[in-house]
């Protein structure tokens, strides 16, 4: 376990927008282990998340590289409510490769973690009366869509909302515990952790984004994406030296973003495709036309993956699988890496070729199928399945192991009682 600050919710007796002044900045930072976060959770001490600074050091226990890739989907979610310092936290502390997440932007232009464009399903918005008059009807890629939508809040008032579970079926004791993080807050949560530790960010909806949201000198979302990725010294081709110290990979949905963002990083990137039935976001092209030789020909030379939704490569039918399509063969044969969403343990996510088990899951998609990394919601499930079937490397075993014992003999010492 690691000990890492924590952002908790301001009690709902004091002023919310009055007490969210400053939590950006590294001011009264406070670090608190995770296991007691859990008791620090509707109290009324606030601590807060230090901006990321250069923390790289020599000494952490490197990223892995010889297995598929744990991708922590939005944190740990299916524990935590998504996108929350406690879900990435968890899900570090869990093996976690890379912590993924989503940005967008508030109103005045601040970089958050959410992953829908409204706020309705994962925050307490329902419960800010002050907010009522907020809701509207906007365009979301051709269907109209009524909620609240983030880009109509301030960082302030944003941060005075609460993050709840989006599925009901999920722990939902820390429902309005936790608040909305800022992309830096997230990049700081991976640079503190004990060991290297990637992120995934999405380009979320960028055209949405850069039509509601402007920034000064004309720049677009996109730029400033990319400026917060290297303010922060992400930088360097995959595998690279100065990768492998500070890993990512930038993804989205929209191919002209990851066109774009290709002139102003040299980070890997992952094109991300949806359901057969779901046209990309800025190009309006099928699903049939971006999985063709054709345009993963054309596609890679912007980028080293892609992320399709794993029900597209291997087809449903009443709940069962059937046989797998060549997408995967298809994009190893263009040195294309191939990560696939989402993994959940539950059972209304699990086919029934599964018997109701994710570690024949995830056997299946490793081993059948041979992907180079999973986007899970459970990601202490992903890194006990591999430590049982591919387990790290003795050495590192051997070292970990002779930690664990002199951190006991030291305990004893200091408490000869036990």
């Amino acid at each position: 376990m690691f000990e890492l600050t924590v952002i908790l919710k301001q009690p709902k007796q004091k002023s919310r927008i009055g007490a969210a002044k400053g939590r950006d900045s590294m001011a009264s930072a406070r670090l608190v282990p995770l296991s007691f976060l859990l008791l620090l959770v509707g109290c009324a001490s606030r601590p807060l998340y230090p901006l990321p600074g250069k923390r790289y050091d020599a000494s952490k226990k490197p990223l892995q590289t010889f297995r598929p890739y744990n991708l922590a989907h939005r944190g740990s979610n299916g524990e935590f409510p998504e996108e929350t310092a406690a879900a990435y936290m968890r899900a570090i502390e869990e093996g976690a490769d890379f912590i993924e997440g989503d940005v967008l932007a508030s109103k005045d232009g601040v970089l958050i973690m959410q992953h829908d464009v409204t706020l309705d399903d994962t925050t307490d918005i329902a419960e800010h009366k002050e907010f009522a008059n907020r809701k509207r009807t906007c365009n979301v890629q051709g269907t109209n869509t009524t909620g609240f939508f983030h880009f109509d809040f301030t960082l302030e008032e944003l941060k005075s909302l609460g993050v709840k579970q989006r599925y009901p079926f999920r722990d939902q004791q820390y429902n309005g515990k936790f608040p909305i993080i800022t992309f830096k807050e997230f990049i700081s949560i991976a640079l503190d952790a004990p060991r290297v530790v990637g992120i995934y960010p999405e380009i979320k909806n960028p055209a949405m984004v850069n039509q509601y949201v402007k920034w000064p000198g004309g720049k677009k979302f996109e730029d400033k994406f990319v400026e917060t990725l290297h303010k922060y010294g992400y930088r360097g081709e995959y595998m690279s030296k100065q990768w492998l110290k500070q890993p990512a990979f930038i993804q989205s949905f929209a191919p002209t973003s990851l066109i774009y963002v290709s002139n102003l990083t040299d980070l890997p990137k992952v094109f991300l495709i949806d359901d057969i039935t779901i046209p990309t976001q800025d190009t309006n092209q099928s699903y049939w036309e971006v999985t063709s030789d054709k345009y993963l020909n054309f596609i890679k030379n912007y980028v080293m993956g892609i992320g399709p939704w794993k029900d597209t490569i291997v087809y449903v039918s009443e709940n069962y699988l059937q046989p797998p399509t060549d997408l995967v063969a298809r994009a190893h044969a263009l040195n294309l890496q191939v990560h696939p969403y989402t993994y959940r343990n539950e059972n209304q996510f699990l086919h029934f070729n599964f018997s109701q088990d994710p570690y024949k899951e995830y056997d299946y998609w490793i081993n059948t199928i041979g992907v180079d990394g999973l986007f899970t919601d459970f990601t202490g499930s992903l890194h006990q399945y591999q430590e049982w079937t591919t387990p790290s490397p003795s050495g590192e075993k051997s070292a970990t192991k002779l930690l664990d014992k002199i951190g006991s003999m030291i305990s004893k010492y200091r408490n000869p009682q036990t």
